[in-house]
This record gives structure tokens, C-alpha cells and sequence, in this order.
């Protein structure tokens, strides 16, 4: 009985690794595309966050002569130039077709104002759509700047010292914050739902195919009947098959994971700051983790989209009707992302969505292992459930040969 559902699965195996776009969705991708990723996701971030910081900004000041001072202090900043408009008007134009990055508009009554130690309100304009912008945030430095220098003078002009009377006087009470949380559970928390989200869209991936090829391509190939002669009973074929739809998966995450660690080895040391921490405190039992967590995933995906591909006439049909699966599927772990989803007993017996977030606490370094055990054996009776309905589906005529 064992030797029948083994001479299946290497057959089909044979048969998968034959199919070059296979091939490309289960070794090639994940060993080319995820550090590829990986290199361009954070050199970008990296990159944008210093041209964002460094970046000579262009503005006008409009009423420039009713708070000389605060003008002096933007003129004398570094990464900052002065230009001229024709009017306020234009401000909203100008900033529309990049033709200064923000405006100043200094009312008349700021200088009566500021000589009778009162507060005063200029206006910004900035585009406030960019979200990669740190116009508002450089601005507003240079405004507090200001206004320490001008509160110093103030307060000097009342008697009060400058120094650490000063200070005490604007801030009586001062919070001094002690984070309870290690650095590497603050980033991970922060960062974590994004690298399942990954692992398990590579997983999917890793399936279709060979799904598709084993099933569906089958009954194109005329070679289904042939199969189903042979001295084989019928459940066997269907493991045989599963278990090479199932090794498509693994072998994805597999490679996804070693070129990951690979990555983080080469990375560790040349990163630093938040991005360089979190990559640091990653070891190889997190990963060893990681990739046993995908495991019941990957055998869920290899169970239902063979159950898909059995039922398809055909492959073009197949590919449509796993198309919707692809989304279905995928959106439970990108819940992992979403603010106040946590790990708890009623997110755990949600299937996908348990694991993501076990492997976003495993990220984290504060997974449960209570928990964790009992992720991975629901994931694993359901994927149990769907292997049996598979072969209870693949049983029926009706299914295997529709017209």
C-alpha cells in the first residue's frame, strides 16, 4: 500500500520539475526575488528618508518685515533658499507644480503682537499629500527654535535667569517615558505583519502551479485515465499528488527562508539604526520557526487548490477559478497588519490569520508557545479536512470527467 502513493508522488514530481514556469514560481523567484526585494525596499527608504532630510527646500515669505527675526532664522538655516512670488495668490499654483516646496504668510498685526509678548499665527502652505515629505516637520523646527530663543528673552526681561530656572518655570512637570518594551518588539511590532504577509504569498504561489499541472493539466495531457487503470487505489493517487502540490509549497518557503537568513547574514552588519536592530536580533531558531509555521499553511493551499484543479476541465478553467482563492486567501494574513489585531485564543482559530500573527510575535520575540502549539495543530487538522475532502472529491465521476 505505501508503495503506491510513493510511485505516484515521484512521478508527479518528475512531471513538475519538467515545467519551467514551475520552476520559476518555486526556485526562482524566491532565491532571485525576495533579497532583490528586500535591497530595493530598503535602499529606497533609506535613501528617500536622507534626501528627505537633506533636500534644499525653496519657499517665499510673505510680510517678511512684520517678524524679521523669525525670516533671519529661515534665511540663516542650512537647507533652506528664499525665493520670490509674485503674490500669496499664487502660493497653491506654485507649490502644485513644484515650483517652491512651501509658503510663509506673516499677517500684518504679528508684529504688535510679538512687541506686546503676545502669540502670534503665521501661515504654512505646503503640499500635505506627500506623505514622503518632511517639509511640515522641517519647518516646524525651525519655528521652535524661534520660539525658545524668543521665550529665553522674555523670560530674562521678567528677572527670570536663564538656564534651568526657565525651563522649570515652561515645564513644572516633566514625563521621562520608560518603554517596557525591547527594541526589537517595538520594530516588530511595527514592521511584523508585512513579512508574513510575504512568506505566505510566496507559499500560495509556490502551489498554483503545480496544482494546476497535477490536476487540471492532467485531463489536458489525456494521461488522468491512464492513472486511474493502474493497480492504485484512488485516495493514494490523490496523496501522491498532494504531497508533490504540497513539496511545490514547501520548497518555496524553504527557499524563501534560506535566502532570507542569507540576506540577514550579509545585511547584519552593514545596516544600521531601527532596520539594522531588528535584522540583528533575528537567529536561526526564529526561522527554523518560521518555516515550521508554513508548513500546515502550505498543505492547506496544496489540499484546496488541488481539489480546485480536479474539478477545472481544463487549465485555462483552473487558473480562473483559483484566481478569486489567491485573494480569499491572502487577505487573512495581511489582517496581521491592520492596528489592534493581536495575538489572543480567538485570532488563533482563525485559519491564515493565526499564523501570520504567530509569526509576527515570533518576529517580536514574545510568542506563547502555549499558543504556538496550538496554532500549528488547528492549522494542521484543517489541512487534514481539506486533504480528506479532496479525496472524496477526486472519488467522484462526475467531477473527474465533467463536460
Amino acid at each position: 500500500m505505501k508503495a503506491g502513493f510513493q510511485t505516484v508522488f515521484f512521478k508527479e514530481m518528475k512531471d513538475v520539475l519538467r515545467d519551467r514556469k514551475t520552476l520559476l514560481l518555486m526556485i526562482v523567484l524566491p532565491i532571485v526575488v525576495v533579497p532583490l526585494l528586500l535591497n530595493l525596499l530598503i535602499g529606497f527608504v533609506i535613501k528617500k528618508e536622507q534626501e528627505a532630510r537633506t533636500e534644499v527646500l525653496e519657499y517665499v515669505v510673505f510680510g517678511d518685515e512684520f517678524a524679521p527675526e523669525l525670516a533671519k532664522t529661515f534665511e540663516a538655516a542650512n537647507g533652506f533658499k528664499k525665493v520670490t512670488l509674485g503674490s500669496p495668490d499664487e502660493l497653491v499654483a506654485a507649490i502644485r507644480e513644484d515650483r517652491i516646496d512651501f509658503g510663509l504668510v506673516i499677517p500684518e498685526k504679528t508684529a504688535a503682537q510679538l512687541s506686546g509678548q503676545e502669540q502670534a499665527s503665521i501661515e504654512l502652505h505646503f503640499d500635505n499629500a506627500s506623505m514622503g515629505s518632511k517639509v511640515e516637520d522641517r519647518v516646524q523646527d525651525l519655528v521652535e527654535k524661534f520660539n525658545d530663543e524668543l521665550t529665553a528673552a522674555r523670560l530674562a526681561k521678567l528677572g527670570v535667569p536663564p538656564g534651568q530656572k526657565q525651563k522649570s518655570l515652561l515645564e513644572p512637570v516633566r514625563l521621562r517615558k520608560q518603554g517596557t518594551g525591547k527594541i526589537r518588539e517595538v520594530i516588530g511590532d511595527r514592521i511584523g505583519g508585512m513579512v508574513p504577509y510575504f512568506f505566505i504569498a510566496f507559499c500560495f504561489m509556490g502551489v498554483v502551479y503545480p496544482a494546476i499541472h497535477l490536476g487540471a493539466g492532467e485531463k489536458e495531457r489525456g494521461t488522468l485515465e491512464t492513472l486511474l487503470l493502474a493497480p492504485i487505489p484512488r485516495h493514494q493517487v490523490v496523496l501522491g499528488k498532494f504531497l508533490a502540490v504540497f513539496c511545490g509549497g514547501i520548497i518555496a518557503v524553504l527557499l524563501n527562508l534560506a535566502s532570507l537568513g542569507t540576506w540577514l547574514a550579509i545585511k547584519a552588519g552593514e545596516l544600521r539604526g531601527i532596520i539594522g536592530t531588528l535584522i540583528g536580533s533575528i537567529d536561526l531558531l526564529d526561522l527554523v520557526l518560521l518555516a515550521l509555521m508554513l508548513i500546515p499553511v502550505a498543505a492547506m493551499f496544496a489540499a484546496l487548490l488541488l481539489s480546485v484543479s480536479i474539478f477545472a476541465r481544463n487549465s485555462a478553467e483552473a487558473s480562473t477559478l483559483i484566481s478569486p482563492f489567491g485573494i480569499v486567501l491572502i487577505v487573512p494574513a495581511a489582517l496581521a497588519m491592520l492596528p489592534g489585531v493581536e495575538l489572543n485564543w480567538f485570532w488563533a482559530s482563525v485559519p491564515v490569520t493565526n499564523v501570520s500573527l504567530a509569526m509576527k510575535e515570533l518576529l517580536k520575540g514574545t510568542m506563547d508557545y502555549t499558543m504556538l502549539l496550538a496554532i500549528f495543530a488547528s492549522s494542521t487538522l484543517i489541512a487534514g479536512g481539506l486533504l480528506f475532502f479532496c479525496a472524496k472529491w477526486f472519488n467522484r465521476e462526475s467531477v473527474l470527467f465533467r463536460v
